[in-house]
């Protein structure tokens, strides 16, 4: 006998002027080519944060200064804080605490190094592409293609260091160790913790609810791949347990951590490449992972990033996906609201980017023009320009207020 499955209803979000219009896209920036993640910091202390991304084909790392409301969905005013030659990742940080942020960017490429750009101690010099400086990290030179890199207090000691991970032959994951003066790059050391194919994210947090942050993150391809995580060990002790929470046999992307199933722990979203998106009920903090696929909708491209959050104000978290590989009019950007258990295709659709971009990247969740909900912040970097390929840019999607639901099956 075989068991028929009953077909699930898949719920719609129709927007009031039309079914799957997409949200309202404002551009950050769009000054280079090849927008390559977001990150954000505030820099300048106005509680607001800004924004970090490099530019791989542009070759440089850009800092965007929110504006203020009244001009948030204009373009902000940016500077170049320095190159950055195959850049893949750009992280703000804090890396020599005079309260002053700098940024990190990884390069990949032939570049094959880690680079900081200094910021100026001034904040009224912060968009001065002079006041900047940019120097190599000696101990990451050569070293690997450098893909992902986090701030994190590893050891306990000095200044904050610095958790970061490649892709390729000879890549690893580990952390840059900070010196008694961190201004003294080749004084900086690093400390592998494992092999690594393609790392595409890396969070440091609790994971196992004994006070101290360990390192969570997904790694794409190779004999490694898969999402993990290394658990911080005594002070005392050298050796960093690798603990797998799951997608070993996936092309696991960007992952996100938040509470998607409403049980008070914290579960892992994963985007797959070609695939279901990957949802990890945690069950036991960091001990017990429960796999669960989230069908990707028709009409969008191939799974890419994941963000968690309740974007409309019901308590309830949902899954805002981002794409590659979405050509002619598929969507690349997305949002799934669950109706019951988040896993399945039992969902409500919102078609948040709509046909325009091809590429998209990391996904952030901030009420950027502050009036209360959680607004989508994203980059793409293969949208034809004319003659060229030059990408969208750093940009934001508004959050939509009103919605009407409309029941498909």
């Amino acid at each position: 006998m075989i068991a028929l499955r009953a077909m699930p209803m898949v719920l719609a979000l129709i927007s009031a002027s039309g079914a799957g219009e997409p949200w309202p896209r404002h551009t950050i920036d769009s000054s280079s080519r090849g927008a390559d993640g977001v990150k954000l910091l505030d820099f300048n202390g106005d509680g607001l944060e800004d924004v970090v991304v490099g530019w791989e084909e542009g070759g440089l790392t850009r800092l965007c200064l929110h504006p203020g409301v009244q001009r948030v969905r204009a373009p902000w005013p940016a500077v170049t804080v320095g190159p950055a030659p195959n850049v893949e990742d750009a992280t703000p940080v804090d890396l020599d605490g005079n309260g002053t942020a700098d940024v990190v960017s990884c390069c990949e490429g032939r570049t094959r190094t880690v680079f900081v750009h200094w910021g100026p101690e001034d904040e009224e010099q912060l968009l001065t592409p002079t006041a900047w400086t940019t120097e190599p990290l000696p101990e990451s030179v050569n070293r690997m293609a450098w893909m992902f890199c986090v701030p994190m207090q590893v050891d306990g000691r000095r200044g904050v260091d610095l958790v970061a991970a490649g892709k390729g032959p000879g890549a690893e994951i580990g952390w840059f160790e900070s010196p008694g003066d961190p201004r003294d790059l080749a004084a900086w050391k690093w400390h592998p913790l494992g092999p690594v194919g393609w790392v595409m994210s890396i969070q440091c947090r609790d994971l196992d609810g004994d006070g101290d942050r360990d390192i969570l993150y997904s790694d794409r391809r190779g004999s490694q791949r898969g999402i993990h995580w290394f658990e911080n060990p005594s002070a005392a002790a050298t050796a960093w347990p690798r603990r797998t929470v799951g997608g070993a046999d996936r092309e696991v992307m960007f992952l996100a951590v938040g509470d998607l199933d409403g049980d008070g722990t914290d579960d892992v979203t994963c985007a797959v490449k070609s695939k279901p998106i990957l949802f990890l009920q945690g069950k036991t903090p960091g001990l017990a992972w429960r796999a669960h696929e989230i069908t990707m909708p028709q009409g969008f491209g191939g799974g890419k990033g994941v963000a968690v959050g309740d974007l409309d104000g019901d308590g309830r978290s949902e899954v805002v996906f981002s794409c590659e590989s979405a050509v002619g009019e598929r969507s690349g950007v997305g949002r799934l609201v669950f109706d019951g258990f988040p896993t399945g295709d039992a969902y409500m659709v919102d078609n948040v980017g709509g046909p325009e971009g091809i590429k998209f990247d990391r996904l952030e969740l901030r009420d950027v023009d502050r009036d209360g909900d959680l607004d989508v912040l994203c980059c793409e970097e293969r949208e034809s320009m004319g003659d060229r390929l030059g990408g969208l840019g750093v940009f934001w999607y508004e959050n939509r207020q009103r919605r009407t639901l409309e029941t498909v099956r």
